[in-house]
């Protein structure tokens, strides 16, 4: 069977032959046709309904078992969830990465393979994750608020946040 998309599609707007592109929208890439003259979008049906499911599991909040199994504790996965992933990448049996993200949080990670860990690592070697944001805000093309986050999971006491108004710092905090 072949695939709308393997045509020529004709954007509405300006009449121009639409190219095909990827659209990358929280993790899941989306097959799209972009008009290069008006930036008009049109997303893959199947793809556009395989990201409404994605989202709609995301918002879904599941309550688990979570068990004692030999040693180790095991934490029932929902069945959608396991479904959703197998059509996505049949990926089950493999080795998923688990890690302690805050108090009360744990991340499993199901794409290991792909150099998300890094390609060095070793088995079982903990991962290391050091995030830094800013923030601006600008009014009237002057700068208002200006704040700064860093964040070292190897390190948690150097997590800070610091916040500055007219390049002065008004409020710095140390989570600790």
């Amino acid at each position: 069977m072949q695939d709308i998309f393997d045509y020529d599609i004709i954007c509405d707007k300006c009449s121009k032959k639409m190219e095909n592109s990827l659209l990358s929208k929280n993790g899941f890439n989306l097959r799209i046709k972009k008009c290069k003259f008006c930036g008009e979008i049109i997303v893959h049906p199947q793809d556009r309904v395989e990201y409404e499911n994605f989202t709609m599991l995301k918002k879904k909040e599941f309550e688990v078992k979570m068990r004692m199994v030999g040693n180790s504790y095991a934490v029932s996965i929902p069945r959608e969830i396991v479904d959703f992933m197998k059509e996505q990448e049949n990926m089950l049996d493999h080795m998923v990465r688990l890690s302690f993200q805050d108090f009360g949080k744990l991340s499993l990670i199901f794409n290991t393979s792909n150099g998300e860990n890094g390609n060095n690592e070793r088995e079982g070697h903990n991962s290391r994750v050091i995030k830094s944001r800013e923030v601006r805000i600008v009014k009237n093309n002057k700068p208002v608020l200006h704040a700064k986050q860093f964040v070292d999971s190897l390190h948690p006491e150097r997590i800070r946040t610091e916040i500055f108004k007219d390049s002065k710092k008004i409020r710095k905090e140390d989570i600790k």
